[in-house]
């Protein structure tokens, strides 16, 4: 794949998105196209996920999912290219694997419900994240909605655009299948400890690059010199190897404190804190995040735009 058409692409891709998200009428007759590989993956689980050699049988999953995802992508990006103008319906398919409009629209709308109450809160952040929302008061809500527009900036936005820009729409889907996979099978409960292996650590090490760009990013973006130290101190204290670079950033910028206890199933986690600002958190403070994450968008379709005419210049 071109390197060249594959950034132009991905510069095409965020504007379209951004734009005009996957529309609703899309969404209503075919679904998503993620939802198809989930689909695929289930199907995959239910089959193969049984009790002897469920490591190996997770590794062999993952590798048909990810086979029959580059087979038919790379077939239809290379046929694309043979058209003149065939670059721009492989961004507009392209479009559909990012996720800045709907981010953006799932977490302001946790602030809205904060300003009517506390349970139109917690409905809102309940798409978002896996925590028990029943068990969140108005800070804990604010804090979910920001920890989670933090870490889907990256696995949302920075990492798919990357995977795009460097492998067209290729790379894009084989990152969205991997990360769908991980947040399908790779838990850490008895039944997918072993057989989501092998999509934990493929989705770790793929997102490793993208997550500290957009903790780079979310601190460029507010403009808080407190942002990066934050950062590199807390980073690493996350349970997790890559969603502490952005929410770290994200905490030093707004001056909070994130992280902390919550409760999963009844079963209350004490996570590492990232921060060290205020603890009580409201809509407000998800407003002035919102308002980084948009200034985190236009840097990477900047960044994007800047890469693909700098290629355009060495061709």
């Amino acid at each position: 794949m071109g390197l060249t058409t594959s950034l132009t692409v991905a510069f095409t891709a965020l504007l379209i998105e951004r734009v005009a998200g996957y529309p609703a009428f899309l969404q209503n007759s075919i679904g998503h196209p993620v939802q198809w590989i989930g689909w695929f993956i289930g199907l995959l689980d239910r089959r193969l996920n049984h009790p002897s050699h469920q490591r190996l049988k997770g590794v062999l999953g993952l590798v048909i999912v990810l086979a029959a995802v580059a087979g038919f992508t790379l077939l239809l990006a290379f046929l694309l290219r043979k058209f003149e103008w065939g670059w721009v319906a492989e961004a507009l398919i392209s479009s559909a694997f990012l996720a800045q409009s709907s981010l953006k629209a799932h977490v302001a709308a946790v602030a809205e419900g904060l300003d009517d109450s506390l349970d139109a809160g917690r409905s809102a952040v309940r798409h978002l994240v896996g925590r028990d929302p029943e068990a969140l008061e108005p800070s804990g809500v604010a804090r979910a909605a920001i920890e989670s527009l933090a870490e889907n900036a990256s696995d949302g936005v920075v990492a798919p655009a990357l995977w795009l820009g460097l492998f067209g729409l290729p790379g894009i889907v084989l990152y969205k299948a991997i990360n769908t996979a991980d947040s399908m099978i790779g838990h850490a409960d008895e039944r997918y400890r072993l057989f989501g292996w092998a999509a934990a650590r493929l989705d770790d090490l793929v997102n490793l690059p993208a997550s500290r760009l957009t903790g780079l990013l979310i601190a460029a973006a507010s403009g808080s010199r407190r942002a990066p130290a934050v950062m590199w101190r807390d980073a690493g204290k996350h349970h997790s190897p890559n969603a502490g670079w952005p929410e770290a950033a994200m905490a030093g910028a707004l001056g909070v404190r994130l992280g902390g206890a919550r409760s999963y199933e009844g079963v209350t986690v004490d996570l590492a804190s990232m921060g060290d600002g205020r603890e009580v958190l409201d809509a407000g403070d998800i407003r002035r995040a919102l308002k980084i994450y948009r200034a985190m968008l236009g840097l990477v379709t900047a960044l994007a735009a800047l890469a693909a005419l700098a290629a355009h210049a060495l061709t």
